[in-house]
């Protein structure tokens, strides 16, 4: 039976927390700061859960279609976190609205195109 109780590094690379000030801009400016902060809180609730079982996450569609699974994702709906496990880290790569071109955000991000 697997350890449970394992904890993970969770890491966030300079882009997401990049990501995550600019979610937290957009919504400042066109709604307002309590719905930005709101957003932010969840989304860190998020990253921080991915310390107890970063497993759990899917595999991003766009990069399975390149045979690509060491990547994964978990969401706060619209936004996905995308992630990859080494060893006992956890590191975000990628913060972004699912309901805009992730692919090319993915590409960017990921594999440097």
């Amino acid at each position: 039976m697997a350890d449970t109780s394992a904890k993970f590094e969770v890491l966030l690379t300079e882009g997401a927390e990049q990501d995550l000030e600019a979610i937290h801009d957009y919504i400042s400016e066109f709604d307002c700061v309590g719905n930005a902060n709101y957003v932010l809180n969840e989304l860190m609730d998020v990253v921080d859960s991915l310390s107890k079982s970063p497993e759990r996450g899917s595999y991003p569609k766009e990069l399975v279609g390149l045979g690509i699974k060491e990547y994964r994702q978990t969401f706060f709906k619209p936004y996905r976190v995308v992630y990859r496990v080494i060893g006992n880290q956890v590191i975000i790569y990628l913060i972004a609205d699912g309901r805009r071109d992730t692919q090319s955000a993915l590409a960017r991000r990921l594999l440097g195109a």
